[in-house]
């Protein structure tokens, strides 16, 4: 059973939707998951802490500061013994106050420490819901990195209908299943997996070089996401401005030349993603010294540039199991992007439009395509890289997945 042992911390928070966590720590006790509660003061309006302990056969936490656990703090260590955490329901105020990172209970408290993934599961009436600043504040926390389960479209306790309502028990369990499902998959494959990120720099000579606009965030982003899921990632990344986070392992290049040789040093892997924007061409020769203006220099000769993507697709012996490309265009996006997905012999490539404003290059923010083999698209809209990175790497996984079954 992919719930088995599995340790969930389960937040309840304040709304009339919170009695159905009775249902879900019954369903998760049957799949032998374990289960800890957290019930926050407004959620007590609706559940008891009896009822909660009865059924997840563990304490309930309601205090920050709780004088029974003396040398012993509680937000730090059910934090670190979750595998994940799911709070419900996940109240319009709870929302905001993740939104301003408020550490001021013990279930804000536990959140802040975190460093799982956390699932929340939205439950209000339709016209919180869609209020602009509930809408803003889901913006951040998906920029966060949290995860949402729901909501959907039904009746609510108030008598009106439309999106709000919290999704059932059952498609909880669900959702959660499948989660490990594909956790527990790649962590027993032990898949390994390289990202290419960042601008490559050709000098010229000591000071100047060719290069491109790329800052490298939505590489380390995929980077991050796949690392997540158990991958063992390597992240190699030409200069940029990152804080790499220790989560992953990183190797800094410069040139071209050095990210291929990198990448070659990594081999074989089964997942490998280039997001680097290496620059297309390159001085044919670096001068020693700087070029002084007065020399009335009057060309600079350039020749093209290795092609990272290239070598991995179309040698055999290279290849990985699953090859993703990245295409940015300024016009004609799908035709060139299938045309580049043809020629590398890609299995996807992620297609961004980087003439316009604001996403794809040097910013926060991406819009991007995806493209297979048969032609399929899936566009995803303007959103913070993160969450983007998100949606690409799920959908690498289960292609890879798909892929790893056909073949078994």
């Amino acid at each position: 059973m992919t719930l088995e042992n599995k340790k969930i911390l389960l937040i309840i928070g304040g709304g009339i939707s919170a009695y159905k966590s009775l249902d879900l720590i019954r369903l998760l006790q049957r799949k032998k998951a374990s289960v800890k509660v957290v019930l926050t003061k407004s959620g007590k309006k609706f559940v008891t802490s009896l009822s909660l302990s009865s059924l997840s056969k563990n304490k309930v936490y309601e205090e920050i500061f709780d004088q029974k656990n003396i040398g012993k703090i509680d937000h730090i260590a059910l934090s670190r013994w979750a595998d994940l955490i799911l709070v419900l329901p996940t109240t319009a105020n709870f929302i905001s106050k993740l939104s301003k990172g408020s550490a001021d209970d013990l279930a804000s408290t536990i959140i802040l420490a975190s460093n799982k993934d956390i699932f929340l599961v939205p439950a209000m009436n339709v016209r919180m819901w869609l209020h602009k600043a509930t809408q803003k504040n889901l913006n951040c926390l998906i920029e966060y990195g949290y995860k949402f389960i729901g909501p959907e479209d039904g009746e609510m306790a108030c008598g009106e209908f439309g999106k709000g309502k919290m999704s059932s028990p059952r498609k909880i369990l669900s959702f959660l299943e499948k989660f490990f499902l594909r956790k527990n998959l790649l962590l027993k494959k032990k898949i390994k997996a390289i990202v290419t990120t960042g601008p490559t720099r050709e000098y010229i000579d000591p000071v100047r070089y060719i290069s491109n606009e790329s800052s490298g965030k939505q590489g380390y982003e995929i980077a991050m996401e796949l690392s997540r899921l158990g991958i063992k990632t390597t992240l190699i990344s030409g200069p940029t401005n990152i804080n790499y986070s220790n989560d992953i392992k990183v190797q800094e290049v410069v040139t071209g030349d050095e990210m291929l040789e990198a990448v070659k040093k990594k081999l074989p892997t089964h997942i490998a993603v280039c997001a680097a924007a290496v620059s297309d061409f390159k001085p044919l020769s670096k001068n020693e010294n700087k070029i002084k203006k007065y020399k009335n220099l009057k060309e600079i000769k350039i020749k093209g540039n290795v092609d990272v993507l290239s070598f991995l697709g179309k040698n055999n012996r290279y290849k990985p199991k699953l090859l993703v490309g990245f295409s940015a265009e300024t016009e004609n996006l799908f035709e060139n992007s299938l045309k580049k997905l043809e020629e590398k012999h890609c299995d996807l490539i992620i297609a961004n439009d980087v003439s316009k404003k604001n996403i794809g290059f040097n910013g926060d923010n991406n819009e991007v395509t995806i493209i297979d083999k048969n032609k399929k698209i899936q566009k995803i809209k303007k959103n913070s890289k993160r969450f983007v990175a998100f949606l690409i790497v799920k959908k690498i996984v289960d292609k890879f997945l798909l892929n790893e079954k056909s073949l078994n």
